[in-house]
């Protein structure tokens, strides 16, 4: 009886031994080994690597590319575009059926020429462009809120092109009940984009009370509203500071005055044009000012910013962010020399 009973045993032991792993689900699976990976970079400067990853018993591979960005490949090859140049360390996750994983790391080393997708050069003399422009119209104070206190217009008085060069005009003068008059363009349904780097050059107004703002709001703002739609603030200025440069995110938990911004100092804003410029990608928005960056923003999922956005150029007066108007204030002029968006 010992004796069948030990075969039993033996036997019992012996049928273990011979079993796989086996899931959850009750499925055998064997964790991935020899995993390899392989990129390629494009040599006409395009930001694009092809990945190819191979590990025996893999049935997926996670992408880390180093840059926030997270991509998943069943056959472990795919392509990605980087948009700006830089050395990034990628790492790669293959999966086994069962959850179980192994990892590896390369480097790859990126240049990135840019390409001109769309500019505004200001180049002829008149209204603006009407195939690029539109206008917000009405007072701040019942349209926009902020409590400002201009009326805009799409009058000359308050925007032209002339000698190269688009000028958006804050005047004093009683209008439609409203004490002053300015413009507001926008280029909503006429031209919107997806990440890349904006370079404006612009010359501020002057006087307390001049509210001077390049910016740019989600396409989705008519259906989301705001501040769902988010908003990338480029440049902002107070005529009560003026040599400080403002630049702000607003989306959901960081509206209003609790937007993600920061300031910085220059010289001669009103007097000199000066660059003012944004780096956009699904890693980080980046917005500096004569090429030096002083607010950065890591992008994600989470907000607002993985979709088109369109541009926005006006000179608000007063309101909760300009404060009061100087009373000797009669008129003062944003002057935007051109706008390059690259990709």
């Amino acid at each position: 009886m010992k004796y069948l009973s030990l075969i039993f045993v033996t036997f019992a032991l012996t049928a273990c031994a011979s079993c796989s792993k086996s899931d959850s689900s009750g499925s055998s699976s064997v964790a991935p080994t020899n995993l390899t990976v392989s990129a390629t970079v494009s040599t006409n400067n395009s930001g694009n690597v092809t990945f190819a990853a191979s590990a025996t018993n893999a049935v997926s591979y996670d992408y880390d590319f180093g840059n926030g960005v997270f991509q998943t490949s069943t056959t472990g090859g795919l392509t990605y575009r980087y948009l700006t140049s830089g050395t990034y360390t990628v790492n790669v996750i293959a999966k086994g059926s069962g959850g179980q994983v192994i990892s590896k790391s390369v480097q790859v080393t990126i240049n990135v020429t840019l390409s001109l997708l769309w500019s505004e050069e200001f180049s002829v003399d008149g209204s603006p462009d009407p195939t690029k422009w539109g206008y917000d119209l009405g007072t701040g104070s019942g349209g926009w809120g902020n409590n400002e206190l201009e009326y805009y217009t799409s009058r000359p008085e308050n925007a032209i092109v002339q000698g190269g060069i688009l000028k958006i005009k804050a005047i004093k003068e009683s209008y439609n009940g409203s004490a002053y008059t300015s413009a507001r363009l926008l280029s909503k349904n006429k031209f919107s984009f997806k990440y890349g780097k904006v370079d404006i050059s612009a010359k501020l107004p002057t006087g307390a009370g001049t509210w001077p703002a390049i910016w740019m709001l989600g396409n989705t703002i008519d259906t989301d509203g705001w501040p769902a739609c988010g908003e990338i603030d480029i440049m902002e200025g107070r005529g009560s500071e003026p040599n400080k440069i403002f630049g702000t995110l607003h989306y959901p938990g960081h509206s209003g005055s609790n937007g993600n911004g920061n300031t910085t100092m220059i010289s001669n804003a009103s007097t000199q044009f000066h660059k003012y410029s944004m780096e956009w990608s699904a890693a980080a928005i980046k917005l500096s000012v004569d090429d030096v960056v002083y607010q950065t923003v890591p992008n994600s999922a989470n907000i607002p910013f993985n979709a088109n956005f369109f541009f926005i150029l006006n000179v608000a007066m007063g309101g909760n962010f300009a404060g009061a108007v100087d009373p000797a204030f009669t008129s003062s002029t944003m002057e935007i020399d051109y706008i390059r968006v690259y990709q």
